[in-house]
C-alpha cells in the first residue's frame, strides 16, 4: 500500500546516480519471447500474511478470479496460515513483500532481525516505523540488508521459496542506499526484482515522472537483466488512488461494477510490454475495520478480479497473462 504521488517521491531519490540514456524499440516482454507488440501483465496481489482477512482476499482472488501473483509480509502475524496454503497450493506465483514499515496505528509488527540488529528500523514502541520517511531518517543501509535478508531466510526456513521480490510502500526505493540493497539480494539469491526498467509509460503519465528519474530505472533495470533476471517494462501502481465513493461503501455489486470498469479503463492505456499491476484484495470481516479504513477499497479489489466482466476485457483487450515464475523461467533461456 502507498500512494502514487508519495511513491513518486521517494523513487526520486534515484536521480542521484548516474544514468545513461537508453532508447529501444525492443520490449522486455519480445526479449523473453512473447510475440512483438504483446501486452502482457501479472495480476499482482500485495499484502498475503497480513490479516486473516488479507489471505481470505488473496485466496479468494486467486482461487476464484483473474489474479495470479502474490507477495508475502513476512513479519506479520498471519504467514504461517497463508505458508500453510502455499504448501497446498506449490505452484502458486508468491513472493517476498519485503517490509520496513508498520504502519498502521493499532495492529503492529516488529523487525524479524530483532531489535538488537537493527535499532535504526524501530521506532519507540520497538516496531518497525510506520512511514517511509521514518525508515529513510533513521536505518542505515546495513540494517536495511540485514532486516530483509531475514525476511528471506525466514521465507526459506519455513518451507517457502519466493518466486520475487517487491517492496511494502516502497520503502526500498525510499534511497539509492536502500534500493542498492534490495537489488544486491535478488542478484545475490537469483530471486526476480521488480522493478520497472522499460518504456515505463504509465509511470509517465500516471505518476508524472521526469525523464531523468525514468531514464535512472531504465539503467537499473539492465543491471538487473545483465545478472540473468527477468525486468519489467512498466508498473501500475495507482489503484490504491482511486477513493471508493461513500455511496456505494456497503453495496457490493456497485462496489464490484465501479471498481471492475476503472481496472477496464487503465488497461487501455497500457503499451506492449510486461505489466505489473499492484492491487489489494481482501475479505473484511468485522474486524477489519479496527485495522485499517481501507476495507472498501481493498475488497473492490477482490470483486473486480472474480467479475467475469474483468476476465472478459482482459480477453476483449487481447492481454496475455503472466507470472513472476514464467517470467524467470523464460529469462533462463535468453542468451
Amino acid at each position: 500500500m502507498y500512494s502514487q504521488k508519495a511513491i513518486l517521491f521517494f523513487l526520486c531519490f534515484i536521480i542521484t546516480i548516474t544514468v545513461v540514456a537508453q532508447t529501444t524499440d525492443t520490449t522486455y516482454a519480445e526479449r523473453l519471447g512473447f510475440p512483438k507488440g504483446s501486452k502482457v501483465i501479472i495480476l499482482h496481489i500485495d499484502d498475503a500474511g497480513m490479516s486473516w482477512d488479507s489471505n481470505e482476499g488473496v485466496m479468494t482472488a486467486l482461487t476464484k478470479g483473474a489474479a495470479n501473483s502474490t507477495s508475502v509480509m513476512m513479519p506479520c502475524p498471519w504467514v504461517p496460515a497463508f505458508v500453510h496454503y502455499l504448501k497446498e497450493h506449490p505452484q502458486t506465483d508468491a513472493g517476498l513483500h519485503l517490509t520496513l514499515t508498520s504502519e498502521w496505528k493499532a495492529y503492529r509488527w516488529g523487525p524479524l532481525a530483532g531489535k538488537p540488529a537493527v535499532p535504526g528500523l524501530t521506532d519507540t514502541e520497538g516496531d518497525l516505523w510506520p512511514s517511509v520517511r521514518d525508515v529513510v531518517q533513521h536505518a542505515s543501509p546495513g540494517e536495511v540488508y540485514t532486516e530483509i535478508k531475514a525476511q528471506l531466510d525466514r521465507a526459506l526456513t519455513i518451507g517457502f521459496s519466493p518466486t520475487h521480490l517487491d517492496s511494502h510502500m516502497g520503502t526500498l526505493f525510499g534511497s539509492p542506499a536502500f534500493l542498492q540493497q534490495y537489488i544486491r539480494l535478488g542478484v545475490e539469491n537469483r530471486i526476480p526484482v521488480m522493478l520497472p526498467g522499460g518504456n515505463d509509460k504509465l509511470i509517465q503519465d500516471e505518476m508524472h515522472a521526469p525523464d531523468t528519474l525514468v531514464q535512472g530505472l531504465r539503467q537499473l533495470g539492465k543491471i538487473l537483466w545483465d545478472a540473468g533476471l527477468p525486468v519489467l517494462d512498466d508498473l501500475h501502481n495507482y489503484s490504491y488512488d482511486w477513493k471508493v465513493p461513500d455511496a456505494i461503501k456497503n453495496d457490493d455489486s456497485k462496489l464490484q461494477a465501479w471498481r471492475t470498469g476503472k481496472y477496464i479503463e487503465s488497461f487501455k492505456m497500457l503499451q506492449p510490454g510486461v505489466t505489473m499491476v499492484i492491487m489489494h484484495c481482501t475479505a473484511p470481516s468485522e474486524v477489519f475495520q479496527y485495522i485499517s479504513d481501507s476495507g472498501p477499497l481493498r475488497k473492490a479489489d477482490m470483486l473486480a478480479m472474480v467479475d467475469p466482466v474483468f476476465k472478459k476485457a482482459l480477453n476483449d483487450q487481447h492481454i496475455i497473462l503472466t507470472t513472476w515464475r514464467e517470467l524467470m523461467e523464460r529469462r533462463r533461456q535468453v542468451k
